[in-house]
């Protein structure tokens, strides 16, 4: 028994390093590898580059295929066509905002988007998903509930307390409040295959159509049970209040939420989206022990039910602030911390390898898919900016010798001509930052216009910082055995 649990614990380590360990790998192979065998890195390198080309090409097609899906789908009345469907009437939706110190002003705005919803039936329920130690959380449920009361079937107010073996953040909350729902729906005969639980951020704001666009895809979804819905969530709410060189991480992040749209089979939802509360009953809703909670559960649902398991895109757009804190230091902190919270998501792979070995009832290859997807997006996160930066230069310095061959000598110009080309999707990507603003009324002045350009020659500073420097302390934390803290972004 004791040897058991000995391999046993040995196993667990092992697939939580093994994706960080390889991450320090791939970033310190030109150091270690160049002086025995630089021709072997010098593929390696042009190899990576000519994946970084075909990512870059990839999204621009993709953001392009969904930003045209979304102007498709602006011309359908969804009231029309829920109205010729009869259960129609009979969903409900339960909208949990889970939050802890957010501004009262942020969530009357959300909250707001949320009441000019245009769905037909008054089937709405509002769940203020709120922390026990936040001092403030009852003079903000008072004020809330008294300017919203008539705009609900039922407000909730819940307050989470953290239990043993619980991490603070949205994970534990919105199973607190999910389980309130449950609780609420047991009692008053709501059959939980009937009932749309939607997740959404407390700074989140929702386009008009979406209960009536969701309670459409829903209903004429034959395996709608397994499913989650997500429309794209943009980062453009505060995009001027933004400091120059944070709009291109916010222009980035959204056009890459925009290419996801339309990747299928490779659709997993992030930050605000809905399913149903049979499903989160089934699997006993979110890990109360993880922080980033949305590809988890994700992963929960699939690894309980199979390849039926998928997300389901909704082609309209949600609305969300980028970090900003008021002060330039605060947001700095602020935004280097939620790509570190994000980037902790790294944790998932070792769950999925674990529940591998525990579903036979899940194909083989289908499970080594999945697994696959997610150490491609999890190990290339923290290394990009290495490989496709420094690394061509390091082979020659390290090996004189393999400087003065043809290789040695074309290496940095090779890679160099492949990431020029792989920079003109930028082209594609002004304009449909462009046009997505629009869409959301935050236009652009033509003054502006030059300013959004020349952001882009900030890119390498802006992703090491903010992107792969974070990445790779939660990698590095992750290897070492320190677990990461979860801490609020604060968005003003």
């Amino acid at each position: 028994m004791t040897d058991w649990i000995v391999k046993s614990r040995f196993f667990n380590r092992l697939s939580e390093i093994i994706i960080p360990l390889t991450t320090w790998v791939i970033i310190t192979f030109p150091l270690w590898m160049s002086p025995f065998h630089p021709a072997v890195v010098a593929y390696f390198i042009i190899a990576f580059d000519l994946y970084f080309f075909w990512k870059s090409l990839n999204t621009a097609y993709l953001s392009v295929v969904s930003f045209q899906e979304i102007s498709r789908h602006e011309r359908f009345n969804f009231n029309k066509r829920i109205a010729k469907i009869k259960q129609a009437k009979n969903i409900n939706h339960f909208i949990i905002i889970p939050n802890y110190k957010e501004p009262l002003h942020k969530l009357k705005t959300t909250i707001q988007r949320i009441v000019q919803t245009t769905f037909p039936y008054k089937n709405l329920y509002l769940v203020l998903a709120f922390e026990k130690r936040e001092n403030e959380a009852g003079e903000k449920e008072n004020a809330l509930v008294e300017k919203f009361c008539q705009d609900f079937k039922k407000i909730f107010a819940a307050y989470h307390e953290i239990a043993p073996g619980e991490e603070p953040g949205k994970a534990s909350n919105q199973t607190f409040a999910a389980k309130m729902v449950d609780q609420y729906c047991l009692n008053n005969n709501l059959d939980r295959k009937n009932v749309l639980v939607t997740i959404c951020d407390a700074d989140s704001a929702l386009p008009k159509n979406y209960f009536s666009y969701l309670t459409y895809e829903y209903l004429k979804d034959e395996n709608r049970l397994y499913h989650f819905y997500w429309a794209p969530v943009l980062l453009y709410n505060n995009f001027w209040q933004l400091p120059f060189f944070f709009r291109i991480q916010a222009t980035l992040s959204s056009i890459l939420r925009l290419a996801f749209l339309s990747q299928k089979e490779n659709l997993i939802q992030i930050s605000t989206y809905s399913t149903n509360l049979w499903l989160l009953k089934q699997i006993n809703f979110w890990d109360a022990n993880i922080i980033p909670e949305d590809w988890h559960i994700y992963f929960q649902a699939f690894f309980t039910f199979g390849e039926k398991v998928k997300t389901i895109p909704l082609y309209t757009i949600v609305n969300s602030d980028a970090v900003y804190s008021g002060k330039l230091t605060k947001t700095l902190v602020g935004r280097y911390e939620q790509e570190k919270r994000w980037a902790w998501g790294v944790t998932d792979i070792a769950y999925a390898i674990k529940k591998s070995f525990t579903t036979p009832n899940i194909k083989p290859i289908i499970k080594l898919k999945k697994i696959l997807y997610l150490v491609e997006t999890h190990l290339f996160w923290p290394a990009s900016f290495f490989i496709l930066t420094l690394s061509s230069s390091i082979p020659p310095i390290i090996n004189p010798v393999f400087k003065r061959t043809v290789l040695g000598f074309l290496l940095p110009q090779l890679s160099g001509l492949i990431l020029t080309f792989s920079s003109f999707m930028i082209v594609a990507y002004v304009y449909l930052d462009v046009k997505l603003r629009k869409k959301i009324d935050i236009h652009t002045k033509t003054l502006s216009v030059p300013l959004l350009i020349v952001q882009w020659y900030l890119l390498p500073i802006i992703s090491f910082l903010f992107s792969s420097l974070p990445a790779l302390e939660s990698h590095t934390r992750l290897l070492l055995g320190k677990k990461l803290k979860y801490k609020v972004t604060e968005k003003v």
